[in-house]
């Protein structure tokens, strides 16, 4: 896959040949059959909680690339939903420029109401709750963690609800997820996706690469078999910092949008709609960090 091609950021498919379902905040999702969905990873961003205006040049592609990556070398783990069809296949000739490496077709799952978040150290909005609390989603840790630390007990599963678009997921406690679940998919959500992060997070770790924290999300199909779902492991859905220039006690710089929240936050801009177009520098600046951790991560 060339990274490096001149064409045009994809903002929005427009693929007529499929029943179009469902955009979100940067997958857009058609209808094949009774079982299988085609889902495009767009080049559209998100940041607090709103969809930019302007599309990120190849990122849907690299999002792809990394998630393809994950899919493959954890299917031992857990199985997933790619089908392995071409997307190129199920669409009209002349939309297979809106899916070439840029999209998966998937089985048609029943989402699980959470995400699966694993926190190996304690930033973002865990050490907000550390600071507050001692813990975080009611799991205690102990005192006097620096912001950016290494928990000491491994991993953490800290999942959230699911929020609509434009709102924020909330932080719940394991016993609210049995609650959702139930008690024996609640353990086996919270088992696999803990040992994803630390299977993933041991092999980052050779290529120079912190996984912070990850989300996941899971389906299950009609028998109840539990699948991973969605992407995996991406700039989008996980905290990478760069481990050269990790230091307890600071938040290190990442490999994902944090050029782009830099930029917001010094713009006059109530972080409601609509948000400001980005500057050239900003998006380049993202891309070439996308693109940093797809080449370390796979070569």
């Amino acid at each position: 896959m060339n990274l490096n091609s001149a064409e045009m950021p994809l903002f929005e498919s427009n693929l007529t040949s499929l029943k179009f379902l469902h955009r979100g905040k940067v997958r857009d999702i058609y209808a094949l059959d009774v079982d299988k969905l085609l889902i495009v990873q767009t080049d559209r961003l998100s940041a607090f909680d709103m969809i930019l205006p302007t599309p990120v040049p190849d990122k849907g592609r690299i999002l792809t690339a990394m998630s393809n990556f994950w899919f493959e070398r954890l299917s031992h783990i857990i199985p997933n939903h790619l089908t392995g069809i071409a997307p190129e296949s199920v669409v009209g000739e002349q939309e297979r420029g809106q899916v070439t490496g840029r999209a998966f077709v998937v089985k048609r799952l029943r989402p699980l109401p959470i995400e699966a978040i694993v926190r190996g150290y304690v930033v973002g909005s865990g050490w907000k709750d550390y600071k507050k609390t001692g813990a975080i989603c009611g799991i205690t840790l102990p005192t006097g963690l620096q912001e950016a630390a290494k928990l000491p007990g491994g991993a953490i599963f800290t999942p959230s609800t699911k929020a609509a678009m434009g709102a924020h997921d909330e932080n719940i406690p394991f016993s609210e997820a049995e609650k959702l679940l139930g008690k024996e998919l609640a353990v086996t959500v919270r088992d696999t996706a803990i040992a994803l992060y630390t299977e993933a997070a041991d092999f980052a770790a050779t290529k120079g690469i912190i996984i912070a924290d990850t989300k996941f999300e899971f389906g299950q199909d009609d028998a109840g078999r539990l699948y991973l779902i969605d992407e995996a492991l991406t700039p989008d859905s996980s905290r990478f910092w760069p481990a050269e220039q990790y230091a307890p006690g600071k938040n290190p710089p990442s490999y994902d949008k944090q050029f782009v929240r830099d930029w917001l936050e010094l713009q006059d801009w109530d972080k409601k709609s609509p948000a400001p177009a980005l500057p050239n520098e900003v998006l380049v600046r993202t891309t070439e960090k996308y693109q940093e951790a797809l080449r370390r991560l796979t070569t």
